[in-house]
């Protein structure tokens, strides 16, 4: 098999264009069209379904590319080992991770990356709004849930736990709600997905059991940065990444509430394609983020 074509059709899999394929491996678009027809030639089955407006794998070449994607990123490194010697990351690191978890959790990791490594640059794009990775051109992103995307790699990170908070001034003022028909009468403040357009549901555990509870309240954001900033003022009871009030919690601003139905959790992920995993800025990156608790 060739190894070189693979990798072309690789790369066009990650893009889903021939031309950005071609742009970024500073190929014809011919030259690169011919080389995977003569892959397709030696495997004799067809890898890719083409079109005028779009370039998709084909099951053969999605369980292909599936297959082949990891070793050919493994030969990669190997190969970069072996020619570089490189002790040291150089370049630029281009990420993207949530706003808030950036401010709290990624920033003192990527600072001190560049501390420790004069030769590093990184670029860190913080933001609720989910990026192309491919198209974009990062590196690497953080993102919660569930991966669907099978082009891409998904190392997974320790969980992000949900904790429900409010000041001590507005326990105060309306009391402690101390079960979850009671908050119901509370001013909870909310978040608007903004891909979804509806409000994020808060995430308990009931009797050993899962439970999403849609609440109410007066005051609404479309950002997480903003609703730490409202439960400090006391405006209300929020629910937040543990991360994001750690520090309130532990000098009594804020104050955990309805601690008998903690427990739920989310996924979190350092996602990237298979053609970075050889990145030694990124390996180290990776590694710096997996020394972190939060």
């Amino acid at each position: 098999m060739d190894l070189n074509a693979l990798r072309l059709l690789v790369r066009v899999a990650e893009t889903r264009s021939f031309t950005r394929a071609a742009g970024d491996l500073g190929l014809t678009q011919s030259g690169l069209s011919r080389a995977i027809s003569r892959l397709e030639q030696q495997l004799g089955v067809r890898l890719l379904q083409r079109n005028t407006r779009s370039v998709s794998l084909t099951p053969d070449g999605q369980m292909l590319v599936e297959r082949a994607g990891p070793l050919l990123a493994e030969l990669a490194q190997t190969e970069s080992l072996l020619l570089e010697r490189r002790d040291s990351p150089t370049g630029v690191l281009k990420i993207s991770t949530p706003s808030l978890f950036g401010r709290k959790v990624v920033m003192p990791v990527i600072g001190g990356l560049t501390e420790r490594y004069p030769a590093l640059s990184i670029e860190a794009v913080m933001t609720d709004r989910i990026v192309d990775i491919v198209d974009e051109g990062f590196d690497a992103v953080l993102r919660t849930g569930t991966i669907q995307d099978q082009r891409l790699i998904a190392r997974p990170l320790a969980p992000l736990r949900w904790v429900t908070v409010a000041a001590p001034a507005y326990l105060e003022r309306h009391g402690t709600p101390r079960d979850l028909a009671e908050l119901q009468r509370h001013n909870c403040l909310a978040v608007r997905n903004l891909r979804s357009g509806r409000l994020v549901e808060w995430q308990f555990m009931d009797q050993g059991k899962p439970l999403d509870l849609a609440v109410t309240g007066r005051l609404i954001f479309d950002i997480g940065d903003a609703l730490v900033d409202a439960v400090l003022g006391g405006f209300g009871i929020a629910q937040l990444m543990e991360f994001a009030v750690r520090e309130a919690l532990d000098d009594g601003r804020l104050r955990p509430i309805l601690q008998a139905y903690d427990g739920r959790s989310r996924e979190l992920s350092l996602v990237y394609p298979p053609s970075r995993q050889c990145s030694a800025k990124l390996t180290t990156f990776a590694a710096a983020l997996g020394q972190v608790s939060w």
